[in-house]
């Protein structure tokens, strides 16, 4: 029987100590040790303020850690600079609230990535955006400015720029999937899709991570569980695992309503 090939994390952190954005001074989680590898799928939980938003904006390198180390796609995240931008751009990352430009359309949010980093014509970029729009079933919001659209459509439309290039590896921020039932159920359905290789990606598998204060929709046994509790990061295993049902944070989340 041959061993199973373990390939290198694409995300490390060792020993890490992670600060607030709002607050550098202020530090909300300490000695994080993580390794997210090539086809994983990462599901994060804590409640609110327990410093996920601030742990994924490290593992995207838009932040250092305080102390200890944090490595993406092999680069030391303290040494990132426009020599580093190509590893950076294979990093997709949406924030929780989606951090839209109002004044721009969903068409041209979207658009932007291709326009900074991609060397295409207008014409090859409106084809591009054109797919993501259908991708994520933006279509009829596609000249829209953001504040003229429900929270939903907004965070896909984050969804869809976090996408225009084509990461390896995508970070989503309590992405909750809307209000409604399926809403949430067309987002869990659409990331499995992308995770185990979407047409969009060429059939590439996406490595993904969501942080997120609501379990219940993230059941699957394939997935990776951690935990945010008291400043302490808990690596807990799969889905019903010893580590897993035990652990305090996971009780209170599965405790609360899902909001169906």
């Amino acid at each position: 029987m041959s061993e199973e090939v373990i390939h290198p994390a694409i995300l490390e952190m060792c020993g890490a100590t992670i600060a607030a954005l709002q607050d550098p001074s202020r530090l909300v989680l300490e000695n994080v040790h993580w390794s997210v590898r090539p086809g994983d799928f990462w599901v994060v939980a804590g409640p609110q303020y327990s410093g996920k938003s601030d742990l994924l904006l490290h593992a995207a390198g838009l932040m250092a850690p305080v102390d200890g180390t944090c490595h993406i796609f092999g680069c030391n995240t303290r040494e990132f600079d426009e020599t580093q931008l190509s590893e950076r751009l294979r990093v997709g990352f949406t924030f929780a609230d989606g951090r839209l430009f109002n004044q721009l359309t969903l068409a041209n949010n979207i658009a932007l990535p291709l326009r900074y980093h991609r060397e295409l014509t207008d014409a090859e970029i409106a084809r591009n955006v054109t797919t993501l729009l259908e991708l994520l079933e933006l279509t009829p919001f596609a000249n829209v400015t953001p504040g003229n659209v429900a929270a939903v459509w907004r965070q896909r439309a984050a969804l869809a720029r976090a996408l225009a290039l084509k990461p390896e590896l995508l970070l989503l921020d309590n992405p909750n999937g809307g209000p409604t039932a399926r809403h949430r159920q067309w987002l869990v359905n659409f990331l499995d899709q992308l995770w185990r290789g979407h047409d969009f990606l060429g059939r590439r598998p996406l490595t993904l991570v969501v942080a997120t204060d609501d379990l219940h929709p993230w059941q699957h046994p394939q997935r990776k569980f951690a935990a945010l509790h008291e400043g302490h990061f808990s690596v807990l295993g799969a889905w019903g695992a010893e580590d897993f049902v035990r652990h305090h944070a996971v009780k209170e989340l599965l405790a609360a309503p899902d909001g169906t």
